[in-house]
């Protein structure tokens, strides 16, 4: 039975990927590498630690993870603030009519809680989250299910009984894992993500509605 829904952030709240893409190919150039946006795709859903981390160990780089994701976030947020970004369209609709119906609503991102308290101020969404929790402040990112149990349990709400929205398969992964109900979002500007172990998968965020979600 549908009790809470779980939204990830980064290509599901807010089109982001394309600047997260524009950024990490603009650092890992001035870090004297030849990475592309493919190579990329496969840390779409991951922590920035966890990401640079990889890299750092597959082409021995000087800086240190810490600093890698501080570089990172500096440039992310200078650059966010500049520019002007909506939610995807139709999720405030949805955001509107599961707080209307009274269920409690999350948010489980991979991004640091800095860019994610950027994006809910910018696009006024304080409202409608009652608990949000990032991929830093749990033991393991995705794909590993910590952010999304550590949301449930701050929700009050069995996992079973959760729906998770993600459009990463890293997301995905981590909803599965902690044994909930996952509808994958067929973002292309996530790159290409295999949402093949989603429950549900949808193009656009305005086919789900809330006596869809009760059905599920």
């Amino acid at each position: 039975m549908f009790k809470a829904c779980i939204f990830d952030m980064d290509g599901v709240i807010i089109d982001s990927e394309p600047m997260h893409f524009e950024i990490d190919l603009i650092m890992t150039r001035q870090l004297g590498l030849n990475l592309t946006h493919e190579d990329l795709e496969k840390y779409v859903g991951m922590t920035n630690p966890a990401m640079w981390k990889y890299i750092k160990e597959a082409h021995m780089l000087e800086p240190s993870v810490d600093e890698l994701s501080r570089m990172q976030m500096d440039m992310k947020l200078r650059i966010f603030k500049e520019r002007d970004e909506k939610p995807i369209e139709g999720i405030v609709p949805l955001l509107q009519a599961l707080r209307s119906d009274g269920y409690p609503v999350g948010l489980a991102s991979s991004s640091p809680v800095l860019f994610i308290q950027a994006v809910i101020e910018k696009l006024q969404l304080q409202p409608y989250f009652s608990v949000i929790v990032s991929g830093e402040e749990v033991p393991q990112g995705k794909p590993a299910p910590d952010v999304f149990l550590k949301a449930a349990q701050l929700l009050q709400v069995e996992a079973e009984h959760c729906v998770v929205i993600e459009d990463s398969r890293n997301g995905v992964a981590a909803a599965k894992a902690a044994g909930m109900t996952c509808i994958g979002f067929m973002n292309l500007n996530s790159g290409l993500q295999d949402l093949t172990r989603a429950d549900f998968i949808v193009d656009s965020i305005t086919q789900i509605t809330v006596s869809k979600l009760k059905n599920l």
